[in-house]
């Protein structure tokens, strides 16, 4: 008696089709449309947010922009890091910042805007 039901999953669509149905459900079939030579080039998009925006510059760089004397705002070019879009987890200091990259969320949008950047 080495295998009356058969080896593995065997019988899943005949004779063991009850335990498939009630334990599996799901089990065979498709689902969505397929997508014929899918190259991953072209989604490549890595994202960082916004608490970790200001670690692309150093602080010195922060703080001189930050000085009462200075009405600049600085310029993180986000895809010279390797990130092409930026999103908005976390929070921004209350300091202008500009802020370059191909895509942004729309809340990222908001706070660097609520921040006084662009």
């Amino acid at each position: 008696r080495k295998h009356p039901g058969g080896r593995g999953n065997a019988g899943g669509q005949h004779h063991h089709r009850i335990n498939f149905d009630k334990f599996h459900p799901g089990y065979f079939g498709k689902v969505g449309m397929r997508y014929f030579h899918k190259t991953n080039n072209q989604f490549h998009c890595p994202a960082i947010n916004l608490d970790k925006l200001w670690s692309l510059v150093t602080e010195q760089t922060r703080l001189k922009y930050a000085a009462k004397d200075n009405h600049k705002a600085p310029v993180i070019d986000v895809v010279k890091a390797g990130y092409f879009k930026v999103l908005g987890k976390g929070h921004l200091p209350k300091q202008p910042v500009i802020v370059k990259a191909k895509f942004f969320s729309q809340l990222a949008q908001e706070r660097i805007r609520k921040a006084g950047g662009a």
